[in-house]
């Protein structure tokens, strides 16, 4: 699993440069490659069929040296059809593969201290499907070793490269290899390729260029198997998580070695599409950044898109670069058109403009600044004519959304020098969510709130950056006026089957959700949260949630905070493939504040968007005690703006992009009690003051906001409650 950092754009251009030159250049004779004696006799390179231009590279690549016969290296090598993680049934459940792996083994090959304190080893971890693919490509090369006609096997992924002194290290520990074998037996695998745990790998016997790998060595970009090593790793099976971690703990059985300087490396004018499903816990450890992983999505080579689309009832590019890891503004056709220096203040904050009206000298300047690339949509409304005929091919790209996903994502990440994503070309929003639109607030609230600074934000293309400046405003009334519809309701003095209880959890809580922590009452629902032990956690608590998604509408419940530290009683929507959340929560630490949140991750339904851990965090005082009585909490979420309620008045506002675009997908309503296990965000609990202990009761979801039910509602909740659970 790469975690680089990623690519600096003129490195990686420098770098394509500079192999590009030497695959003109004879790498010469390598001793260790042949077909006569113990030499390496094939080559097996990985590569997915939807990546030929990978398969050309690694292929110029080898043919730059000859084995000790002086053939050309590539007359030993095959290539091997990796599995695509866009291919359902190829990643469904396999007996090959365990896709719930453990905190504890990520440790076990890069020990620490952050991750440890922040989860339990016991705490699991499911595979991504790019992982579960990775590993079922692996398990197959193994296959064909294991039942092929060579019995010495280099396995390379299609992104690795011979570094400048490889010929003469690979012969020499390959000479060192034999020396060893006379008194421990032929090596079953050697790793010409790997990078070290963050420089925690344990070694052994290490001399003469080789050592005996323990544990914590990352990659299988080039490693050498013989037939029986690939016996044993099949007999090993199933491969338990990233399957570079799992070989980890193959090493105890296997003769492995390692060169103490790889000769083979990942080439670095490119990027993993792969999602690791470690990174959200590094982030929520802190041992990587928030916008770390999709960061290495984002554009290289270029850092002004502009694209024109064909305004139709979806909005299909501004989705797909937002998924590229852009922050992408749309525009309406009723906007003022941008001047030049309007231009560049967009782009300041902004990585993508899509359908922005332009003045003609602003066109001009995007037109001739080289670091600018143009996409454009079939019949799209815009200058196409002009830039068709003022602008290189090779900074425009024509994109068919309709057209198949593999050709949209093509067009669109070669302009861009992107891989094409794993998940399909997306649909997009309805026009009418106005999703990616830009919404000025006006005057800013100053008193009463922690400022921005104090709370910390996600670094994630997915919110403005520090340099917007971004401050809450006043809230507004909301736009229309009418009949709300009820199509949930609950006043959960009883068990509801609209509201039933769940049996999760997520990384950041200590506790684990039970359904016998929820004690019902003519007051509400209890939520109890007390010691206990469950799936690694030393707490347990209640939980509910609405058996039914939704999209858009009026949320709310009257709540009695639990108090105390270390504890929050949230209510919120949520959804995750991508991640979108709207939140409610109320420390025990500090409840006269409010903490609401807002998590945005772009794609369609199944889109395994989930970056981002802090969200875009924002304090509201409340003037009381929210743990001494009920009061009514709500949230309202239209296409374009969230607002925040309390015992009916509007407290907080978010439109579009202040500073997330709006989740725009359907979300389920979740209320219950955790324990986070960040000290900084709720203190340290005291096991000693437990059980502690939240309320909730009438508990309703309508379709829309009204102005007329903001205001003077108190009274009438609790018995239209009733009477709309009575009526469901």
């Amino acid at each position: 699993m790469n975690l680089a950092e990623a690519l600096d754009p003129l490195r990686a251009a420098a770098f394509q440069a500079w192999r590009a030159t030497v695959a003109a250049i004879p790498g010469g004779r390598i001793e260790a490659f042949g077909r006569n004696g113990d030499r390496i006799d094939a080559i097996l390179v990985i590569n997915l069929d939807r990546q030929p231009k990978r398969w050309r590279r690694v292929a110029r690549e080898l043919q730059r040296f000859t084995t000790a016969d002086g053939d050309n290296l590539m007359s030993i090598v095959r290539r091997v059809a990796a599995i695509d993680a866009r291919d359902g049934r190829a990643v469904a459940a396999t007996a090959d593969v365990d896709p719930v792996y453990k905190i504890g083994d990520q440790l076990f090959v890069q020990p620490d201290e952050r991750l440890a304190h922040s989860f339990p080893a016991e705490e699991p971890v499911r595979m991504s499907r790019q992982e579960v693919a990775v590993a079922r490509s692996h398990i197959e090369t193994w296959k064909a070793v294991a039942t092929g006609p060579d019995s010495i096997v280099l396995i390379l992924e299609d992104d690795a490269w011979f570094k400048p002194a490889a010929r003469d290290s690979i012969d020499e520990i390959w000479r060192e290899a034999h020396s060893r074998s006379a008194t421990s037996g032929n090596p079953d695998i050697m790793f010409l390729s790997y990078e070290d745990a963050g420089g925690t790998a344990t070694r052994e016997d290490e001399h003469g260029g080789l050592f005996r790998p323990v544990r914590g060595l990352w990659h299988l970009s080039g490693y050498v198997l013989t037939r029986a090593g690939a016996a044993k790793l099949l007999r090993s099976m199933p491969v338990k998580g990233p399957v570079d971690l799992w070989m980890n703990y193959q090493f105890a059985q296997l003769n492995a070695l390692a060169m103490t300087s790889p000769a083979i490396a990942q080439r670095l004018d490119g990027k993993s599409d792969n999602s690791y499903s470690v990174l959200p816990y590094l982030a929520r450890a802190g041992v990587v950044d928030g916008g770390y992983s999709i960061k290495r999505a984002g554009v290289i080579g270029t850092e002004r898109v502009l694209g024109w689309t064909r305004r139709g009832d979806h909005e299909s590019l501004a989705m797909a670069l937002s998924m590229l890891g852009l922050r992408v503004r749309a525009f309406d056709s009723t906007e003022e058109p941008l001047s030049p220096a309007a231009l560049v203040r967009e782009l300041r904050l902004f990585d993508a403009l899509v359908d922005p009206p332009l003045l003609p000298p602003a066109l001009s300047y995007a037109m001739a600044a080289k670091d600018t690339r143009f996409i454009l949509e079939s019949s799209a409304v815009g200058p196409v004519t002009t830039l068709r005929t003022g602008v290189v091919p090779s900074r425009i790209a024509e994109v068919d959304a309709t057209s198949s996903s593999d050709s949209a994502w093509q067009s669109l990440c070669d302009v861009l020098m992107l891989s094409t994503p794993v998940e399909a070309f997306p649909l997009g929003a309805p026009q009418s969510f106005r999703l990616f639109r830009r919404s000025e607030l006006s005057s800013l609230v100053t008193n009463g709130h922690v400022p921005r600074s104090a709370v910390q934000m996600d670094n994630s293309p997915w919110v403005l950056p520090t340099s917007a400046r971004w401050r809450p405003t006043k809230p507004v009334a909301p736009p229309s006026d009418g009949d709300d519809a009820v199509i949930a309701a609950s006043t959960m003095t009883s068990a509801s089957e609209s509201f039933p209880s769940v049996t999760e959890t997520f990384p950041g809580n200590l506790a684990l959700f039970s359904p016998d922590r929820l004690s019902f009452s003519d007051e509400g629902v209890r939520v109890i949260l007390d010691k206990g032990s469950g799936n690694g956690r030393r707490l347990v608590s209640g939980a509910f949630a609405s058996s039914r998604s939704f999209t858009h509408g009026w949320f709310r419940a009257e709540i009695r905070a639990a108090a105390g530290p270390g504890l929050i009683t949230g209510f919120f929507l949520h959804r995750g493939s991508p991640r979108q959340e709207i939140d409610i929560e109320l420390v025990g630490t500090d409840p006269t504040r409010m903490l609401t949140n807002v998590f945005f991750n772009p794609g369609g339904e199944g889109t395994a968007m989930e970056y981002g851990y802090r969200g875009a965090p924002h304090w509201v005082d409340l003037g009381f005690d929210a743990t001494q009585d009920f009061h009514e909490y709500a949230i309202g979420w239209t296409a374009d703006r969230i607002v925040w309620l309390v015992d009916g008045r509007p407290v907080h506002e978010r439109p579009s992009w202040q500073p997330t675009p709006i989740p725009h997908l359907a979300m389920r309503l979740h209320a219950n009690l955790w324990a986070p296990r960040s000290v900084e965000l709720a203190g340290r609990i005291d096991m000693h003051a437990l059980p502690a202990s939240a309320m909730f009761r009438n508990v309703v979801v309508t379709t829309a906001m009204t102005e007329s039910r903001w205001i003077d509602e108190g009274q009438e909740l609790t018995e239209q409650c009733s009477e709309a659970a009575d009526n469901l």
